[in-house]
């Protein structure tokens, strides 16, 4: 079982659906804020292409990434 997202969080949007301008798939950012619901969560995300829109898990589906400071050196 994967541990729940917390702030600081690096993600990559996997599925995002019902927004009128959504996130491009594939578009990786950082968590900011997370705001639990009764079944599911709503996210702040920083996105790294400049744009910040909230995501609602479920129905949108990301991935935890290694954050810059994680990845193994060269």
């Amino acid at each position: 079982m994967t541990p729940p997202l917390k702030s600081g969080d690096r993600i990559r949007l996997i599925s995002m659906t019902d927004d009128p301008a959504p996130i491009p798939i594939g578009a990786t950012g950082t968590v900011t804020e997370l705001y639990p619901q009764s079944g599911w969560t709503q996210i702040n995300v920083e996105w790294d292409n400049g744009r910040s829109l909230m995501l609602s898990i479920p129905p949108d589906v990301v991935e935890r990434i290694e954050s810059p400071k994680d990845a193994p050196a060269c």
